[in-house]
């Protein structure tokens, strides 16, 4: 998917884009390939594919969710800022927070950040456990994405504490989501979420297969939850 076919490919999901954001996202590509030589941030590099497979691909949770709000959306584990960068290029009146655990990503996100101008965008050096047990940011979410960390039993733990009452958790999925799902109903319950959504679909070109799962934060999370660092992924909640 060349940056035509991106934008032309947006345009007919209802979401145009201007020359400057066509900018933004060839200066994020140049920007992550270069960052790329001196650290492992993605292994996908060659133009089109990042096109298709980290900006169409992030930005298609807007064609089943309205992200033309001001909403406060906590993108947890971005890596190199996806999806949360590219709905942000897409929709600036966002207001993104990413919280990764390792330094150096996060350096790259302010570095990133900086030359596309971004505004309302800040970048937290934490593990999502001890994040979600801050009050400063405990249930504060209107919007927590996160885009292929870990299985969704592990990720609801993650991402449902620091969503609001009434807000949502969106997890971005590959093919494996309905055994997933299935894995991950009894976390999802425990920590004050109801599944009330799924959207599947074949990403363009390649035809791989996408899920894009829509939870509702319907009552508060316990307060042991997030467990501390590691236990989520070494026992999950089933």
């Amino acid at each position: 998917m060349n940056p035509e076919q991106f934008q032309a490919a947006l345009l007919e999901k209802g979401i145009e884009l201007t020359e400057q954001q066509m900018k933004q996202y060839e200066m994020y590509l140049n920007t992550l390939v270069e960052w790329n030589e001196k650290m492992n941030l993605t292994a996908i590099t060659e133009k089109e594919e990042v096109y298709l497979k980290h900006f169409y691909d992030s930005i298609s949770a807007a064609f089943h969710f309205d992200f033309s709000q001001s909403t406060a959306i906590c993108d947890v584990g971005a890596g190199a800022g996806f999806p949360s960068i590219p709905l942000k290029i897409a929709f600036p009146d966002l207001n993104v927070t990413i919280v990764d655990s390792l330094n150096k990503r996060i350096t790259f996100l302010d570095h990133l950040a900086n030359k596309l101008e971004l505004e309302n965008v800040q970048f937290i050096h934490d593990r999502a456990e001890t994040f979600g047990k801050n009050p400063n940011y405990r249930e504060q979410y209107d919007l927590v994405m996160a885009r292929a960390v870990a299985r969704l039993s592990v990720l609801s733990e993650l991402c449902l504490p620091l969503a609001k009452v009434g807000g949502n958790f969106i997890a971005m999925k590959g093919g494996q989501a309905e055994e997933e799902v299935q894995a991950g109903k009894k976390a999802i319950s425990a920590l004050g979420g109801k599944l009330t959504n799924v959207y599947s679909f074949l990403l363009p070109v390649e035809e791989s297969e996408r899920n894009i799962l829509v939870i509702e934060k319907v009552k508060p999370t316990p307060k042991k939850y997030p467990r501390k660092p590691g236990t989520p992924n070494k026992s999950p909640i089933e």
